[in-house]
């Protein structure tokens, strides 16, 4: 039955990109099992992983002819969502900052989100220095949710009190997304069409991607382009780290920094900009308008562009420009609140992996596909946004309900790996296989993983 489920919901996921009702090629889901979960995780990850498989599918029949048939893996699309490398011999460093998580409010429960180090010190501003979460907990459970909320949120930090699916519905920013479309997509005038050869081995072979993400969403969609051969620069500002995702995301990218703020900086991105096929980014909604590189600057910069962009809470509605990651968007929308509910907790109960960034990642992955294939038959660019609330609706749509009696996804084997080692500048190790593939085409990485600004900021193909 929930392999009945994943096709039902790669067809509607297919009808929301493309406006087409029926799948242009056929699939096979191989794999069994679901992660722990009361949402159906693993059947909207494994939609999400084939929609990329069927986008790739309908862009190689316009060079090729006939749609190749489209097969993915639901344990290797569930495992990806954890970590993709198993190192040999080092560890990555922990995903978490020692004060980041939920925390008993005077009314309920607030998650604080402290990995960056600004967000940190906004926690620590409000409500003092703390050794432990222990002590964090101590002041926390002083205040009501609501306002303390207010007060991380307005100090430029990010946090989330706990919401229930009806509290969100009925919250203004719940209700804005009511009338939001999963991809938001608007065309471009046309320009000249890419120069690209479309081959089965690797597809996007000389389709230049300007990476401007972070965690995790962003990461993971420009990891699967990379994987299909395309030329990935991942573009970030001095001081921003992510020593605990750089492993995992990094693969098949070239990872450099500039700083926009700097003239000769700014001169250097608009060359990348002017050259780039597809540009990746998952800046708030503004950001990059304030730096002077909104929607318009960036088509007049590079005419015909595919962009395709993402944010936490929704392009619509007061949080449009709020801060947000998973884990809060999760608190937020009522995740976590039946989680804790249908569990019989006594706190909130989250996905058991970060389901709302890889589900994100890969539509972010279709839509490229679809803006690229626009290219190929019209010359247009593309304009294309999503956002973590979103794609929770998504998930929510039919609510939650206790565990299947499938089999439980666990930890990944030594058979899930593939058997080459991947040689990292941290040392050897072993890599997910690939969770999709096309009977031509399978996901190729010619680069290791690598630590953000560990290259300079040029394409490899010029």
């Amino acid at each position: 039955m929930s392999d009945e489920l994943i096709q039902k919901k790669v067809r509607a996921l297919y009808a929301q990109l493309t406006g087409e009702i029926s799948l242009p090629c056929s699939l096979h889901i191989n794999g069994a099992g679901n992660l722990p979960s009361y949402y159906p995780v693993t059947p909207l990850i494994t939609a999400s992983v084939a929609l990329s498989g069927m986008a790739l599918s309908r862009l190689l029949a316009l060079r090729h002819g006939g749609h190749e048939t489209v097969t993915v893996d639901r344990r290797l699309a569930s495992l990806w969502c954890k970590t993709s490398i198993r190192p040999e011999g080092w560890e990555i460093p922990p995903a978490w900052d020692s004060l980041a998580g939920d925390y008993a409010t005077a009314d309920g429960w607030i998650r604080l989100h402290t990995n960056a180090p600004a967000h940190r010190k906004v926690v620590e501003t409000l409500l003092g220095k703390a050794q432990s979460r222990e002590a964090l907990a101590q002041r926390v459970i002083m205040w009501k949710k609501a306002e303390l909320e207010q007060a991380v949120v307005q100090a430029g930090g990010c946090a989330a009190q706990m919401l229930s699916p009806d509290q969100w519905q009925q919250h203004i920013q719940g209700k804005s997304l009511h009338n939001e479309p999963l991809f938001q997509r608007s065309l471009t005038p046309a320009a000249m069409l890419p120069q690209c050869a479309l081959s089965r081995e690797k597809p996007l072979a000389g389709i230049k991607v300007l990476d401007l993400t972070r965690i995790i969403a962003g990461p993971v969609a420009t990891r699967f382009l990379a994987g299909l051969g395309a030329d990935v620069l991942r573009i970030d500002p001095f001081g921003w780290d992510e020593t605990s995702q750089e492993a995992d995301v990094t693969l098949g990218k070239h990872c450099a920094r500039l700083n926009l703020h700097n003239p000769q900086d700014r001169h250097r991105f608009e060359e990348l900009l002017r050259d780039a096929d597809v540009i990746v980014h998952g800046y708030r909604a503004g950001a990059l308008h304030k730096l002077g590189y909104g929607s318009e600057q960036r088509r007049a910069i590079a005419p015909g562009l595919v962009d395709v962009c993402l944010n936490a809470y929704g392009w619509s509605g007061p949080w449009r420009e709020r801060r947000g990651f998973d884990s809060l968007v999760q608190m937020s929308c009522g995740i976590a609140e039946q989680g804790m509910k249908l569990s019989g907790s006594n706190k909130p109960v989250p996905l058991p992996v970060q389901a709302l960034d890889h589900t994100t990642g890969y539509l972010m992955v279709a839509a490229v596909l679809q803006g690229l294939a626009q290219r190929v038959e019209t010359g247009q660019g593309s304009e294309f946004r999503l956002s973590l609330a979103r794609t929770a609706r998504e998930l929510m749509e039919n609510g939650a309900s206790a565990a299947s009696d499938e089999p439980l996804i666990g930890s990944a084997e030594q058979a899930d790996f593939s058997t080459e080692a991947e040689i990292t500048v941290w040392g050897n190790a072993r890599r997910l296989l690939a969770p999709v593939w096309l009977e031509n085409t399978s996901l190729q990485w010619d680069l290791p993983a690598s630590p953000l600004g560990s290259s300079p900021a040029g394409w490899r193909s010029m």
